[in-house]
């Protein structure tokens, strides 16, 4: 039979005075929402830079047909952007779910951050780290394999190993989860290599 254990006060305050266990919380949790922005600016930042046609004194100039084509989808660019993807079959219906529990988590932990770090709230971001992964990759390869690769003339004729392909926003996330695990090799690299280039 399964026996629940509740936490007792002395203890929730020795997990709450514990710089470690803090810590880990605050940093997995900013990780994860800073996760979710990359996510969200794969999926809208995509779109919008794909109908781009310049620039003016106001900033980017958007070709008309990324209203007509996105914007009028949905009242939110976010959900009018996913739909766009999914009509392009970027994505299918489970990654919409998936972007849904996603998205749940992430809200769950802007708005109750304090109680999850302060009173043992529990929250299933670190769980939700892979999924999350996962459809940032899918939407960041989409667009190399299909709109930047066939403009790249130096992939004309070459086979594109789609698994192989880590896209910048993918890479990035990776890095920040190392640095923030305590891994400082990639630090000792960077060093490394400034250090060669500036001859010393």
């Amino acid at each position: 039979m399964l026996e629940l254990r509740v936490s007792s006060p002395t203890e929730k305050w020795e997990k709450l005075l514990t710089p470690a266990v803090m810590q880990e919380k605050l940093v997995s949790a900013s990780l994860y929402i800073a996760a979710y922005d990359l996510l969200k600016e794969s999926i809208v930042g995509r779109i919008r830079s794909f109908y781009m046609v310049g620039f003016d004194e106001n900033g980017e100039i958007v070709d008309e047909k990324y209203e007509k084509t996105v914007a009028a989808r949905n009242k939110s660019i976010l959900y009018a952007s996913l739909d766009w993807l999914r009509e392009n079959e970027v994505i299918d219906e489970n990654d919409c779910e998936a972007f849904e529990r996603i998205r749940k988590t992430r809200n769950f932990l802007a708005h109750e951050l304090l109680a999850i770090v302060t009173a043992g709230k529990e929250s299933d971001h670190i769980e939700r780290f892979d999924e999350l992964i996962s459809l940032l990759k899918k939407i960041e390869v989409w667009w190399v394999v299909n709109i930047e690769i066939p403009v790249n003339p130096d992939f004309d004729g070459k086979e594109i190993d789609e698994e192989g392909i880590v896209p910048g926003s993918v890479l990035m996330l990776q890095m920040m989860l190392e640095v923030a695990s305590g891994n400082e090799e990639l630090l000792r690299q960077y060093q490394a290599k400034s250090n060669g280039a500036s001859g010393l």
